[in-house]
């Protein structure tokens, strides 16, 4: 085999057909995960029953009272009233018992303690009669013995171990955890203990990996970082599945020269699919080598991760037969914020915020990129879009697959529109002050964010709109864009100083907007409030955007500009002044801009709103917006009515 040949899958498969083809191959070749192993009822919590418990023993064990107080033999308390009250003789007539205590023969009733008049230490009178077995539990009252307990396939919960135990069961019988190696593979791969260089990549893949596995109910083991070195990968896949019922490769299972995964497997076993119509995580391998599973997963982290929920998380759920399909309540239609481009050669997997805006669910994307983790750890869920299909508009009703807990969308205020990193700050206070509200902001643009509310697919819309013919801030944008029935208000924001972020000690000695052809430019996208500036300042100045070089080249957020000007590649970008102070950067000033939030007005009486209102007005948020520096706090949280 010419190890320099690419290995090319130029016929991918469906997703449902990768998972037909595999899981029937694993059936019709009776190829076992795991087994079944005794546990101690009291560490089986998350295990799953291979087989029914059933119960050894009644609980309770024998009558027992039900409430603190006395025991008696209900017919002694026939004709008992306050008119005609009845003295009863400890000993003889009654028992002291508390909750819990066995009632034996011939007592056969309680009278609870607050129902009994005390009137010397051998002597009590009751003023009521009690009927037979009366704040008694009868024995098998809860449990008889003989009865199911707990089904086989069954997830145990805290619950189900008192019931267990109660039942007489110590040891119950559990499917075995199934065990899976994980193999980072790649030269340029160095551990997160390691200090990067140049050309590193830090290895976070197989510790997500090692903890979706364990939060799968399995064991991981991660092995060391094996460099892409034909022989050397072999031998720790062959090690691997010596030691594990299921192996994971990392990486490695593209197209590339030192792509080695799946030459590997073909030698050591069978590879049944390799590459599928998906997007992210196209290049997936599933094998078998010597009757146990072994996946290559892409090395993108989201690739990583969209492949190992769709072919190995059955594999170590389904040991139970357990049904892997997404449930209902985890799938829900919401209507997209933004269009979406898709190919029609995949299955894509589009990560998306959620939320509910009037009682409907609204899917706004996040960054689409295979290696941004980030936009996995902001996602509430996957919006799916199907094979053969070009894409959504915006509006259009999709499926999202639910990441979070459906209960918690309607607590969260939805927010599109202009970024700026102090709505991250006032997520966090929102959050920690009053626990259940959440702010999910999405980052369109200050124009993309007026459309969405005026689409009805936001609550709350940052903006910082320049009106060139005014010098006035949002109003007039609102003004033209929204007529009167629609009622926005404006809810004012912050002052923030915009202006030129350069690198520390400007080596080039920028000076203003009219060095911009001079040098190389990054741009925010069209319709952000920060473009709008820009633009109105090219204008004023007399300067053709055509001359610009990186004028095309755009970014969605503050702190992307100042990461490009951070970099080699890029000698100033325009942005705010908080994000050029936290990635050390110089800045030269071109101007204060209001940073408003446009809403309509029947909003502002729910308390979500009033909550964030709250928070932006206070000095905790002051305090910490001191500290990034740029802002000024003139008229937070003053509120302009029906503007429109």
């Amino acid at each position: 085999m010419n190890m320099g040949e690419r290995n090319l899958y130029l016929h991918t498969i469906s997703v449902e057909e990768a998972l037909s083809k595999y899981y029937n191959y694993l059936q019709q070749n009776k190829i076992q995960i795991g087994g079944a192993e005794f546990v101690k009822t009291e560490d089986a919590l998350g295990r799953i029953t291979c087989e029914a418990v059933y119960a050894k023993s009644n609980s309770p064990l024998f009558n027992a009272a039900a409430m603190d107080g006395i025991c008696v033999e209900s017919k002694i308390t026939k004709g008992a009233s306050e008119e005609n009250p009845i003295v009863l003789n400890l000993g003889k007539d009654f028992l002291i018992v508390d909750t819990g205590d066995a009632i034996k023969s011939p007592y056969d009733a309680v009278i609870m303690a607050e129902d009994v008049i005390e009137i010397d230490d051998t002597h009590i009178k009751i003023v009521g009669s009690v009927p037979e077995w009366e704040n008694v539990r009868p024995v098998g009252e809860d449990i008889v013995t003989g009865e199911m307990i707990i089904p086989s396939n069954h997830k145990i919960s805290p619950i189900d171990i008192g019931a267990i135990l109660a039942s007489g069961n110590l040891n119950i019988s559990c499917y075995k955890k199934i065990k899976v190696g994980i193999i980072p593979t790649g030269t340029e791969i160095i551990d997160p203990k390691e200090k990067p260089m140049e050309g590193d990549i830090i290895d976070s893949n197989s510790y997500m990996i090692k903890s979706l596995v364990d939060n799968s109910g399995g064991v991981g083991k991660r092995y060391g970082i094996v460099k892409d070195d034909y022989e050397l990968i072999k031998q720790q896949v062959k090690k691997s599945i010596e030691e594990n019922d299921i192996t994971i490769t990392n990486a490695g299972s593209s197209a590339g020269t030192k792509d080695f995964t799946v030459h590997i497997l073909r030698e050591l076993g069978e590879v049944i699919v390799h590459g599928v119509a998906m997007k992210p995580g196209k290049p997936v391998i599933l094998a078998i080598v010597k009757g146990k599973p072994v996946i290559g997963l892409p090395g993108y982290p989201l690739s990583a991760y969209l492949a190992y929920d769709i072919f190995v998380k059955p594999l170590i759920e389904n040991k139970v037969n357990l049904d892997n399909k997404i449930s209902n309540h985890n799938i829900i239609k919401a209507k997209v914020a933004k269009r979406i481009v898709s190919s029609l050669k995949h299955k894509e997997y589009v990560r998306a915020k959620v939320g509910k805006v009037n009682g409907e669910y609204i899917a706004s994307p996040l960054n689409r990129g295979a290696a941004s983790q980030m936009s996995m750890v902001r996602a509430d869920g996957l919006l799916i879009i199907p094979k053969n299909s070009e894409g959504v508009e915006a509006g259009e009703k999709c499926i999202i697959e639910l990441l979070k807990n459906k209960n918690n969308f309607d607590n969260i205020i939805v927010s599109i529109g202009s970024h700026d990193m102090l709505m991250d700050i006032v997520a966090d206070i929102l959050a920690y002050k009053y626990k259940n509200i959440i702010l999910s902001s999405t980052h369109v643009g200050s124009m993309g964010g007026l459309m969405a509310l005026k689409r009805g697919e936001t609550i709350i819309a940052p903006t910082h709109l320049l009106d060139e013919s005014t010098g006035e801030y949002n109003i007039n944008i609102i003004k033209e864009l929204f007529n009167r029935n629609d009622s926005i208000s404006l809810i004012k924001g912050f002052n923030r100083i915009q202006g030129i972020m350069v690198k520390k000690g400007n080596p080039l000695g920028i000076k203003g907007i009219n060095d911009l052809t001079k040098y190389r430019f990054v741009n925010r996208q069209r319709g952000a409030g920060t473009r709008v500036l820009l633009d109105y300042l090219l204008k004023k100045n007399g300067i053709d955007f055509n001359l610009i070089s990186g004028y095309d080249k755009e970014v969605t957020t503050h702190m992307a500009v100042a990461a490009c000007v951070k970099s080699d590649d890029i000698d100033f970008g325009l942005g705010v002044k908080s994000a050029a102070d936290s990635m050390n950067l110089d800045f030269i000033e071109v101007g204060v801009e209001e940073y408003d939030f446009a809403i309509r007005t029947k909003d502002l009486e729910d308390e979500k709103i009033k909550a964030f209102i709250e928070v932006i007005s206070g000095n905790e948020l002051r305090k910490k917006l001191d500290n990034l520096g740029g802002y000024s706090y003139s008229n937070v949280g003053k509120i302009i009515k029906d503007i429109n």
